[in-house]
């Protein structure tokens, strides 16, 4: 990494510190592409193998004197049909209730065995302070579904970008959650749920969701898989924050030598002496004792006053 370093001999052109500096920025990267693909790999294997919790077609409960029950609808039945069109997919395929504005919805049931046809007229209900839907008052269970590898695929990547974005932002809200967690450590206040979490409450969250009793096995190992995931997608974005002794902080000055020789060439100058690290421990210590405390703190908030996801 520097120009101290020690090569054997006749071994010195492959010294990290006279590669060029693309070289330098894929070795550096070459970590971080890595706990993205993992997580992208982990994500496809998730959808297409273990499946995802959706709503299924098959009604759980009736509310009380709702237009299902007014409609003769009960628990169990199997919706085959709305409007006539086949029911593969609740989520899309409800969309005909909620458009239905007001009017009568044909549904085709399976009841036991036997085919039913009922009718009901959808009511307009407000769901929340600022949105109101038509409903009929079915609630459906709640089911695991696989999905098609070349949609996994996509949807994985999807899904990697997303948490991608997500962790950018806990990233750039970190600084504000520290004082948070002080109080949460040493004031005695709940753990937030949503705060900053370290290695050792990562690994009671993810032992309370292996051991959890209510949920199935294939929602704990999806939820595991989940938490691995988002793990190492943050873990890949954090190594690339531009700062030392990070990987990310050698890639900046990798791009900034190449910037000082761009400029050289500009100005008919030979290309300047690539940036010495050592130059920049001072920089490096600082970074490296508050990454140490942070690390701290949040041993000792994992172990005295930990997350609990209630599972």
């Amino acid at each position: 990494m520097d120009p101290d370093e020690v090569m054997e001999p006749g071994q010195e052109h492959r010294s990290f510190y006279k590669a060029s500096s693309a070289r330098k920025l894929i070795v550096l990267g070459a970590g971080s592409f890595n706990h993205f693909v993992l997580g992208f790999l982990l994500l496809f294997t998730l959808l297409a193998g273990i499946g995802v919790n959706t709503l299924t077609s098959t009604v759980e409960t009736v509310a009380p004197n709702s237009a299902a029950q007014k409609a003769g609808f009960k628990s169990g039945d199997v919706v085959l049909s709305i409007e006539g069109k086949e029911v593969t997919d609740w989520m899309k395929d409800a969309a005909a209730i909620r458009e239905s504005n007001g009017n009568e919805v044909s549904f085709t049931v399976d009841r036991n065995g036997e085919v039913l046809s009922l009718v009901a007229t959808p009511v307009l209900t407000k769901i929340s302070e600022t949105e109101s839907r038509y409903l009929v008052g079915i609630i459906n269970k709640v089911g695991t579904k696989r999905v098609n590898p070349v949609t996994s695929f996509t949807s994985a990547g999807s899904l990697t970008w997303e948490m991608t974005k997500s962790s950018a932002k806990a990233l750039v809200a970190l600084p504000s959650k520290l004082p948070a967690l002080w109080d949460q450590t040493f004031g005695g206040q709940e753990r937030d749920v949503n705060g900053l979490v370290g290695v050792v409450g990562v690994a009671r969250v993810s032992g309370e969701t292996v051991a959890s009793g209510d949920l199935t096995w294939t929602q704990r190992i999806g939820t595991f898989i989940l938490i691995v995931a988002s793990l190492n997608i943050f873990v890949g974005l954090f190594n690339l924050l531009p700062l030392l002794p990070l990987d990310g902080g050698h890639m900046a000055i990798a791009i900034a030598d190449e910037v000082r020789a761009f400029i050289a060439r500009l100005r008919g100058r030979p290309r300047p002496a690539g940036i010495d690290v050592k130059v920049l421990t001072p920089i490096t210590m600082v970074v490296f004792v508050l990454l140490a405390a942070m690390t701290v703190l949040l041993l000792i908030a994992d172990i005295f006053n930990p997350v609990s996801l209630n599972l």
